[in-house]
C-alpha cells in the first residue's frame, strides 16, 4: 500500500500548489506590515490609503487562502464545498454583526446622558 503524500490527490494539491500559497501569503502579509510601517514612520500613504490598502490585502489573502489552500474551486464539481463555505461565512456574519448590534444597544443604554447622572452615580458608589 502506497504512503500518502502531497503529490496530486484528487483536489489536484501538490507541494508547488502549498509553497506557491505559502509564498504569497508571507508577501501579502509582508506588504500590509511595510504599508502600516510606512504610515507609523511618516513616510508613507494617508490614513485612508493605508485602511484600503491594507483591506485590499486583507481580502486578497483571503481568496490565496481560499484557492491554495481550501482547494475551493479546484473540483470539476465544487458546488458542496462552495455550498458549505457560503454557510460558513452567512453563520459567522449573524455572529459578528449580532455581537456588534448588542454591544452598541448595551452601549447605548447603560451609559450616562449627562455629567449629572455620572456625578450622582459617582456618589452612590461606595468608597467615593
Amino acid at each position: 500500500m502506497a504512503a500518502k503524500t502531497l503529490t496530486d490527490d484528487k483536489h489536484g494539491a501538490n507541494m508547488t500548489s502549498y509553497v506557491t500559497g505559502f509564498v504569497l501569503s508571507v508577501m501579502l502579509t509582508l506588504a500590509a506590515f511595510v504599508m502600516v510601517q510606512m504610515h507609523i514612520d511618516g513616510s508613507g500613504l494617508g490614513r485612508q490609503a493605508v485602511i484600503g490598502g491594507v483591506a485590499g490585502l486583507a481580502f486578497a489573502q483571503f481568496l490565496v487562502q481560499l484557492v491554495f489552500f481550501l482547494h475551493l474551486g479546484r473540483e470539476t464539481k465544487p458546488r458542496w464545498k462552495l455550498v458549505m463555505f457560503l454557510f460558513a461565512v452567512i453563520v459567522i456574519l449573524i455572529i459578528v454583526i449580532g455581537s456588534l448590534w448588542i454591544m452598541y444597544n448595551l452601549d447605548y443604554h447603560m451609559m450616562p446622558k449627562s455629567e449629572e447622572q455620572i456625578n450622582e452615580y459617582m456618589n452612590k458608589q461606595s468608597g467615593f
